[in-house]
């Protein structure tokens, strides 16, 4: 293997995926303006691909730029990220028709360690691992579906529900997802297609729930 230096769109890509983690996690918060040198800075790049990152992450709807103005993170409108959470809830039962029937024994023992991982950071009120273990569960069913249609809307909206959820998330919701995963698990596991379409729909139904509180500013 040569060591060369690493691809443009490389950078790019890395970039975007770091700013994005920033403003889902709220280190970025909603309002934030933001300078692309000083994002060059911080994160050690020129500033030509954080600029392309800011381009694609505004095509997210998470940055908006006003020409002659500013550009900065994307104030949080629950009523957008509902529209947002519509479409995720929709792919995942796209993607779980798809896949039940087709799961196999690893696709299952990888989805219950990722659901041993959720319980356990949930009852330790540890929310980005809980986020984190609850998005690599879903991705078997994503990854075993097989639809780079479905994985990149997924991929597109999904940020924009975290960033609202991160904010509303309950300990109760948690212990219920929890219950649910394994219930979807379970129908996996069975070669039941229907049932572990209909366990996705209420587990995205309920998140829904839980983002029908009054409008964030």
């Amino acid at each position: 293997m040569s060591i060369g230096p690493v691809p443009r769109l490389l950078l790019r890509d890395q970039a975007a995926t770091l700013i994005r983690a920033a403003i889902v996690s709220g280190e970025l918060p909603p309002g934030a303006v933001v300078k692309d040198a000083e994002l060059a800075t911080r994160l050690g790049l020129s500033v030509a691909p954080v600029r392309t990152a800011l381009a694609r992450l505004a095509d997210e709807g998470l940055i908006e730029a006003k020409p002659q103005s500013h550009t900065r993170v994307t104030p949080l409108d629950a009523g957008q990220v509902r529209d947002a959470a519509v479409v995720v809830r929709a792919m995942h039962e796209l993607a779980t028709r798809e896949a039940a029937g087709r799961t196999t024994a690893d696709d299952v023992a990888a989805m219950r360690t990722a659901n041993a991982r959720f319980a356990a950071a949930v009852a330790a009120g540890d929310l980005p691992a809980a986020l984190a273990a609850d998005d690599e569960l879903h991705r078997v069913l994503l990854t075993r579906c097989g639809n780079g249609a479905v994985q990149a809307t997924v991929d597109r909206f999904t940020p924009a529900v975290r960033r609202l959820e991160r904010q509303r998330f309950a300990a109760a919701h948690g212990r219920e997802s929890v219950a649910l995963h394994d219930r979807l698990i379970a129908a996996c596991a069975a070669g039941d297609v229907a049932g572990a379409v209909t366990t996705t729909t209420e587990i995205w139904t309920a998140l829904l729930s839980e983002l029908e509180d009054d409008d964030v500013e």
